[in-house]
């Protein structure tokens, strides 16, 4: 069994949080690089920076895109706020992981916005950010 196959045996197990008490299902697939990904969210950030780390270890990305305040208190702590880190790729770490981050809005973001207007731009911020990462990811290979 790899090490990525045990994380997400792991991961459907799980019931460090009260993420599983709703969820039918953990989502793990591969990106375009085929560099596997799993999206989860939960309110208890220090559990979930406990399940990260492993996964982490395990993949080793170049640069880790923090999607919303909750990842990025995951990796920076309580006072991160997105706002000051959307769309810089800045050095961090986190277990024995060392490596780019980038943080950016939570996709959701863009749904809340007020009006029309309001969501285009946030749409429009989040694409912008995503392809500062993807350029980031390029030059740290």
């Amino acid at each position: 069994m790899t090490s990525w196959q045990k994380l997400r045996d792991e991961a459907a197990q799980c019931t460090r949080c009260d993420l599983y008490r709703r969820a039918t299902q953990t989502v793990f697939g591969e990106g375009r690089t085929g560099v596997p990904s799993r999206w989860s969210v939960s309110s208890r950030v220090t559990r979930r920076t406990n399940r990260v780390i492993p996964e982490l270890g395990a993949v080793r990305p170049r640069l880790v895109v923090l999607l919303g305040a909750v990842a990025g208190e995951a990796m920076f702590g309580s006072r991160y706020r997105v706002g000051e880190h959307k769309g810089k790729a800045e050095e961090a770490s986190l277990g024995s992981w060392r490596g780019l981050v980038m943080g950016t809005i939570h996709p959701s973001a863009v749904l809340r916005g007020p009006d029309s207007e309001a969501r285009d731009r946030a749409y429009a911020g989040l694409v912008a950010d995503l392809a500062a990462a993807r350029e980031a990811a390029a030059k740290a290979a």
